[in-house]
């Protein structure tokens, strides 16, 4: 049992489900080796810092269900007894739903959210949530509450944000797959510091019922994974309309486009644009490993194109005033009456809405609320938000002038490798720039896949780097094409971290 346990460990959500239908090991084993993992990542002075709650008891009933199923001949699910983390800002009923912060500590979901559920139905196992920056604002895992969460390739090192836990629990091994939410690049961004698979599907492609809000006209539910074949499965389960938000999309779930397995890049255009591979900023080592990835991509066939972003150097400044605006209004809602913790109840109500508020919240989001407020006020929306939802309105048509000349446009996903935790603390500019290169997909709301294109090297040891691949809206499919070709053709995602938990795993 212990080598077949070993196995599944080894192997991404499409192997552990193989697995497990192969009768080499019950879901019940399974669970139970992933809960002693997770156990042990989260002891000692070693601890990654990646989780927040574990249901234990909740993923032994789903494990023991789904073993009942299988004896009764049941069909199985596509995701049968996948082990999932969650990212904390997505609510599944029972368990702690803190987004990373001390206002909604010890707040429980009462419900699930659509995402959350749509995987269970299809087989998978909930076990945790991951860590996070406070209501998914930071890109370091910094922001959290409760204490950052360290990086596998280098525990001194942040493993991005603000789905630092669900990355780094699926770069570590102890989870082949995971969920997160990515509004300006939260999902892809930890996805290239940890060397994983990334998606943002297209905006509405998947619902964002029981997504706690940050930014609505941005957010969107995302997996995170080891291989891009896991994220088309999960995709294909996730996505599609959805009555509980009126924000999905009519459209069918995506279906990947790579049913044919000797289908190849021919004829593919590879957009490139210099104001994301050449910008300032980017870290040269960087450039060089995107740019020997485009060159394997023209080997398996696709022709590289030249394309232009003008507005590209202003995402990061639009960005931040529409999600900032955004977050003023969405967390308006805690204010101490409603959900999560109460301060000064003996005061007038107006005291203890603003004694809760500073008491729960931390430092980067008080400093978004106070910016979205202002951007929002008299005599400042026009300047501020009427302004930058124009530049908004042209980075979008400027992408769709890019599509017409290409299928899919290439960049970096970061333009540094992970940097070290405490970094940037002191310059919040400093850390909204690390943002520069996820934000134009995020603000046009058209798919992006980051996808591991190589290694470069930092003080403690060898540092991932991720190449983004954008696509037009509602072309999900094709970009997780490119990118699992490129994938299958490269040797990155068979590398694993030097702090991952060894093979042997408890009987």
């Amino acid at each position: 049992m212990a080598e077949a346990l070993a196995e599944l460990f080894a192997g991404d959500a499409n192997a552990w489900r193989a697995a497990l239908l192969a009768g080499r090991a019950t879901v019940r084993a399974a669970v139970d080796a992933v809960l002693a993992r997770l156990e042990r990542c989260e002891r000692g002075p070693g601890a990654l810092n990646a989780v927040l709650a574990v249901d234990a008891a909740g993923a032994r009933r789903r494990a023991d269900a789904l073993d009942a199923d299988r004896a009764a001949g049941r069909v199985p699910g596509p995701l049968f007894g996948v082990p999932v983390a969650l990212k904390a800002n997505l609510c599944a009923e029972g368990l702690p739903t803190s987004c990373g912060s001390r206002l909604l500590a010890d707040w429980c979901a009462p419900y699930t959210a659509t995402a959350v559920q749509r995987l269970v139905d299809a087989g998978a196992v909930p076990v945790a949530t991951g860590n996070m920056d406070e209501f998914g604002m930071g890109s370091s895992g910094e922001n959290s509450a409760f204490g950052p969460t360290r990086n596998p390739w280098d525990p001194g090192r942040t493993p991005g944000g603000s789905s630092s836990g669900p990355a780094a629990l699926v770069a570590a091994g102890l989870v082949p797959l995971a969920l997160g939410s990515d509004t300006g690049g939260s999902v892809r961004q930890p996805a290239a510091f940890c060397g994983i698979a990334g998606f943002k599907p297209t905006y509405g492609r998947v619902s964002r019922h029981g997504l706690v809000a940050y930014g609505s006209s941005l957010d969107q539910v995302a997996p995170l994974a080891r291989s891009v074949r896991d994220l088309e499965l999960c995709l294909s389960v996730l996505s599609g309309a959805d009555e509980r938000d009126a924000t999905t999309l009519p459209e069918p779930p995506v279906v990947p486009e790579l049913a044919d397995e000797h289908m190849t890049l021919d004829g593919v255009r590879v957009g490139v644009c210099p104001e994301l591979l050449e910008g300032e900023g980017l870290d040269p080592a960087v450039r060089a490993r995107v740019e020997a990835a485009v060159d394997r991509l023209v080997e398996l066939g696709a022709r590289r194109v030249a394309v232009r972003l003008p507005s590209a150097a202003h995402a990061v400044a639009t960005y931040y005033v529409v999600a900032a605006a955004e977050a003023s209004s969405n967390l308006a809602r805690f204010d101490g009456v409603r959900y999560g913790r109460r301060e000064g109840g003996e005061r007038s109500l107006q005291e203890m809405i603003a004694a809760t508020r500073e008491a729960g919240f931390g430092e980067e989001v008080k400093r978004r609320i106070l910016l979205g407020t202002y951007v929002l006020s008299r005599g400042h929306a026009e300047a501020w938000y009427v302004q930058a939802l124009r530049v908004r309105r042209r980075l979008r048509d400027e992408l769709d002038a890019a599509f017409e000349q290409c299928d899919v446009l290439v960049a970096p996903t970061a333009p540094t490798p992970a940097f070290a935790l405490g970094e940037h603390v002191r310059d919040p500019l400093a850390m909204y720039r690390a943002d520069a290169l996820t934000v134009p997909a995020s603000l046009a709301g058209v798919p992006a896949l980051s996808v591991p294109c190589g290694f470069v090297d930092g003080p403690a040891g060898p540092l991932p780097v991720g190449m983004q691949v954008l696509a037009p809206a509602l072309a999900d499919a094709r970009a997780l094409r490119v990118g699992r070709l490129y994938e299958e053709a490269s040797p990155w995602r068979d590398r694993r971290p030097p702090w991952a938990l060894p093979d042997e795993v408890p009987a």
